[in-house]
């Protein structure tokens, strides 16, 4: 593809302007129901096991921001996308990120131009929702006034074919806390609209997981994804988000705690690894791949021993 181009740098990056590349995260489908590794399989990543279904290094899930997207669409098309993708097992699509969908002038402008591009490739790469969120940018905005651009842009998306999944965060236009969402999302009451649940988030906003099957409507979640962090932010929320999370179970999240809080909702879609790091950016691709994949499945081993040991306890 072609080569990256120079990212805005300074104290205040906002989150959209991260590319895939620039973050060098990335997602993992671990099939993952109940028994994630039997699923995913054990064994070094095979195209053939079968229980993985995956791509290279255990990948059949591919999220790609808006700049990449634009970049690849415009260096070899959205249909030789769509084929590469394909042909390197990768069955989930996921596209982002979208912001100020609730404002007008200059910046709605703009976020409109994001919305066509990826409103443009989701029925042509397959993809199940788009990641949005309501970065804080210090402009006021009434919560309103938010509840009902979301309303809007999830009807727009259904024309689409693609559903809009919120994702909230500590730097979020009143919508920061898991709790906040669900609160959100439910208020706009519109099934095209739903709930990305990132055990991230979830943790930095203090929502305990024991909470979480009673708080959230299993209808509303149209993603999960798993990561891991330190129990005090390294630097802003958005850097701390962007360069300092860690393999599931290397750092004081209680990713087992979290997954078996997100089967008792209800959840059977596939699980993500949005790991993003620093450090991970500094390996090979594929050792990356192996080690959070890896990270993630002994996650899941611990999570059915809690259960097996003891059904109530997370």
């Amino acid at each position: 593809m072609c080569a990256d181009q120079n990212r805005k740098s300074g104290e205040r990056r906002k989150r959209h302007e991260y590319s895939t590349t620039a973050v060098a995260g990335f997602v993992l489908d671990l099939g993952g129901r109940r028994d994630a590794r039997a699923r995913a399989g054990s064994q070094p990543a095979s195209n053939s096991h079968p229980h993985r279904g995956g791509g290279r290094g255990g990948v059949c899930r591919f999220g790609l921001t808006r700049q990449d997207l634009v970049r690849a669409r415009d260096c070899i098309g959205l249909g030789t996308v769509a084929t590469m993708l394909r042909d390197n097992g990768i069955r989930y699509v996921q596209l982002e990120w979208l912001t100020d969908w609730w404002t007008s002038g200059a910046a709605r402008a703009a976020s409109d131009r994001v919305r066509a591009d990826l409103f443009e490739a989701a029925p042509i790469l397959g993809v199940d929702h788009i990641k949005v969120g309501a970065d804080d940018d210090g402009v006021p905005v009434g919560y309103a006034a938010l509840c009902e651009g979301f309303d809007r842009l999830a009807d727009d998306a259904k024309s689409a074919g693609v559903r809009i999944a919120f994702e909230n965060t500590p730097f979020t236009h009143h919508v920061k806390t898991t709790e906040d969402a669900v609160a959100f999302v439910t208020e706009v009451g519109n099934p095209n609209g739903g709930l990305l649940l990132d055990i991230w988030h979830a943790y930095r906003g203090g929502t305990p997981y024991a909470t979480l099957p009673a708080l959230v409507p299993p209808e509303i979640v149209f993603g999960v994804e798993l990561d891991d962090g330190r129990a005090e932010a390294v630097g802003t929320d958005l850097e701390d988000t962007f360069d300092n999370r860690l393999p599931c179970g290397a750092g004081v999240f209680d990713v087992p705690a979290f997954i078996n809080a997100v089967l008792a909702i209800g959840w059977d879609g596939p699980w993500g690894i949005e790991h993003m790091s620093r450090d991970f950016r500094r390996l090979p691709v594929l050792d990356a791949l192996a080690r959070a994949r890896d990270a993630v499945l002994h996650c899941f081993d611990l999570a059915a021993q809690r259960r097996n040991e003891d059904p109530t306890r997370g």
